[in-house]
């Protein structure tokens, strides 16, 4: 019997569209070291990919992702630090090289997403939620730090003293908790949500996939106020060398919508 991949990975060079789908519906897409390893060559390939626009991150089944497998851990608890470096060495280059994509990113989230999980949502750029969607810290339920950049994404997210909260109390928001946390952008009917997530990924990936990159690297920015001011004056003048930057232009002035190509 063939055994399906634990990540999912395909590329619409038509629409721009890459999809990754976490592939474990059976223990809610909670990430061992093999997932991590086939996530991060998902997102390579996707991220080299020029045709690329959008990039639409989901889990199969009832769950995004549960988090870490936990039961990995527990097969030999004093090799646990081994199982987490090794995970972490996947997990870890995946998520900067989403982060320093052009490519927005679109989480569609339903069921769980928690730990690692949870995480993931949060670097994403874009976050549509369906209505029984479940987001949780959940690693003070095994007394533990967070990781995959929990505590790095979370307080720019809904600031410091909400996702102390979060951390120190366990709690488990829902999907309209989460979206007036900000951590949701949309809440949809969870049979609606593949639907409306592919329609907000053709929404990003008809724009300035240029722009939306320097969108991103601005704001994941962490410098003086001078310094950041610079950054910006930096990315607008690097943009008017793009073709979507002249495109913007004329059709701003031709008073008409943009036809932009990402370049």
């Amino acid at each position: 019997m063939v055994q399906s991949p634990p990540v999912l990975a395909e590329v619409d060079p038509e629409t721009g569209i890459a999809r990754i789908s976490f592939n474990r519906p059976d223990v809610l897409n909670a990430i061992n070291v093999a997932t991590a390893r086939a996530f991060l060559d998902a997102v390579r390939f996707v991220t080299a990919d020029p045709t690329v626009r959008c990039i639409v991150l989901s889990g199969e089944g009832r769950a995004f992702v549960a988090g870490g497998d936990v039961a990995a851990f527990a097969e030999d608890l004093p090799k646990a630090s081994w199982v987490i470096d090794a995970l972490l060495d996947a997990i870890h280059p995946a998520i900067l090289a989403l982060r320093s994509s052009s490519a927005p990113v679109v989480a569609a989230v339903r069921g769980v997403a928690a730990g690692a999980g949870l995480s993931l949502v949060l670097g994403a750029d874009f976050v549509v939620a369906t209505e029984d969607a479940r987001f949780l810290v959940a690693y003070d339920k095994i007394g533990a730090a967070p990781d995959c950049g929990g505590t790095w994404f979370l307080p720019r997210r809904v600031g410091r003293a909400r996702a102390f909260e979060l951390m120190l109390l366990g709690t488990t928001l829902d999907a309209a908790a989460a979206r007036d946390f900000g951590i949701v952008n949309e809440i949809v009917e969870t049979a609606g949500l593949d639907k409306r997530a592919r329609e907000v990924a053709a929404r990003i990936a008809s724009g300035p996939t240029s722009a939306y990159g320097a969108f991103k690297a601005l704001m994941d920015n962490d410098m003086p106020l001078a310094q950041h001011l610079e950054a910006e004056r930096a990315a607008f003048i690097k943009s008017t060398r793009t073709a979507d930057f002249q495109e913007g232009v004329s059709a701003f002035v031709g008073k008409r919508r943009p036809l932009f190509t990402g370049q």
